[in-house]
């Protein structure tokens, strides 16, 4: 199947007729490819399980509300860590600075200890916000929705609290990257 364009995709279709299914019009390998022309940013969600901090690394977070502050991100359904972080409830979203790819790298993989080696300090809800990242959003979380193959989560933002102006940390293209200096 070759991708089609928006305006080849327009619904023809009559009155009480279906139109084609949104699966069948996009192959995964085009998705994901045209879709990593978006630049975003980085993040770890973080949360204490009974005595252990665990993680995960997620690309896909955003500001959801202001009024209630609100946001939200969508971890993997196949992620190990995501059933604990939503046990806990109380979580910490680090956005992660320009620096922090091996983190990130880390945390994204399962069966390892994310934390050996990354220093942290609990937020007042008892997440662990990691040393040096940008900023840390303590959170709770509000609903968990079917997102296909995410689950997308949204928290009631409870806490915020921003480092000291370092770079975020980007994601382009499948590659980290960095902002270039102002001139």
């Amino acid at each position: 199947m070759t991708a089609q364009s928006t305006a080849d995709r327009v619904d023809r279709t009559g009155p009480g007729e279906q139109p084609e299914s949104p699966a069948t019009l996009v192959d995964s390998a085009t998705f994901r490819d045209v879709l990593s022309h978006f630049a975003t940013g980085v993040v770890i969600v973080t949360a204490m399980a009974e005595d252990r901090p665990v993680g995960l690394t997620c690309q896909s977070f955003t500001a959801l509300s202001l009024d209630p502050p609100m946001i939200l991100f969508c971890p993997a359904r196949t992620s190990m860590s995501w059933p604990v972080l939503a046990a806990c409830g109380r979580l910490c979203v680090n956005i992660l600075s320009a620096d922090q790819h091996e983190i990130s790298n880390g945390f994204a993989r399962s069966g390892a200890d994310k934390f050996a080696g990354v220093a942290w300090t609990p937020l007042s809800n008892g997440a662990p916000a990691l040393d040096s990242a940008a900023a840390h959003i303590g959170a709770s979380l509000a609903e968990v929705h079917d997102g296909g193959d995410h689950h997308i989560v949204t928290c009631h933002v409870e806490s915020l609290r921003a480092g000291e102006g370092g770079a975020p940390l980007l994601y382009y293209r499948s590659e980290y990257r960095h902002l270039r200096p102002q001139d």
